[in-house]
């Protein structure tokens, strides 16, 4: 299947406009990859016919199918590794010694299939069996993706050999998830109460969300242009707490946003602090 420019360019304004994803120059085998069986699947002959159809507002539908396709989800547990352990060494024992009783209120945007919050719930969990004098801490994880799809898989916290694959290790394996009857892995219910799924398009508003003493927003600033990059750092940062972290994937910054952050070294990477 090929894609002409116009075709290309049309369908290209659009996802930026309801995503806010920015697909750059010459990505037209990236689309035609990706939506080739949405295609066969709405009986659609080209690119064009599709882009028309879900422009109309009858078409939420096949408009979430396309989004679903066009949205990357590669994801790993524990993904980078520092993150999780600074929870453990410094962010947690410092929010356990302020907060005493209360509840740690976190927030895993674009959290994809599960991975990101369910290893920061492992985290926590590994934070009290670890640490002398704490047998307690309230943890409280807000996952949200554009994809219903992917959280909708997210939600069932069932994963294959593959996907276990991906940072996953035999201790935590044993001690977090059980094996089902068709040879996949179910993580634990305690380790999944923890948390809340819910859609949610970072070009809309965060309000309803409450406030944070964490976010993790990795791995998907990359996708967005710059001035957008920098509107949903900002109104990220209207969710947090003064004093509470952000943490941001290894190849993104804070664009326009660094005014309102310190940053904070924890080798190898680095995590924000918010003014």
């Amino acid at each position: 299947m090929s894609l002409n420019p116009e075709e290309f360019a049309d369908f290209r304004a659009f996802l930026k406009e309801v995503a806010g994803i920015d697909l750059g120059d010459n990505k037209q085998y990236l689309v035609t990859t990706r939506i080739r069986r949405v295609l066969l699947e709405y009986g659609l002959d080209s690119v064009s016919e599709l882009t028309q159809r879900i422009k109309r507002s009858s078409e939420r539908e096949l408009r979430q199918r396309v989004i679903d396709a066009m949205t990357t989800n590669e994801t790993f547990w524990f993904r980078d590794i520092y993150p999780f352990e600074y929870l453990k060494s410094t962010i947690f024992p410092e929010l356990k010694a302020k907060k005493g009783p209360g509840t740690i209120k976190v927030w895993s945007a674009a959290c994809s299939s599960g991975q990101e919050p369910y290893s920061i719930s492992i985290t926590v969990d590994e934070f009290i069996r670890e640490t002398l004098g704490v047998s307690a801490l309230g943890l409280d994880v807000v996952a949200t993706d554009l994809s219903s799809e992917i959280l909708a898989q997210a939600k069932q916290g069932v994963y294959d050999k593959l996907s276990i694959s991906r940072g996953m290790s035999d201790k935590r394996l044993r001690e977090y998830f059980k094996a089902t009857d068709d040879k996949q892995w179910a993580i634990n219910s305690d380790i999944k109460q923890r948390i809340r799924f819910r859609p949610l398009n970072l070009q809309d508003s965060f309000l309803s969300l409450g406030k944070f003493d964490i976010v993790f927003c990795r791995n998907v600033l990359i996708y967005f242009s710059s001035d957008l990059k920098t509107d949903i750092l900002k109104r990220i940062h209207a969710t947090l707490k003064p004093g509470a972290y952000l943490f941001l994937g290894s190849s993104e910054s804070l664009a326009g946003a660094s005014d309102l952050f310190e940053m904070v070294h924890c080798k190898p990477g680095v995590v924000y602090r918010a003014k």
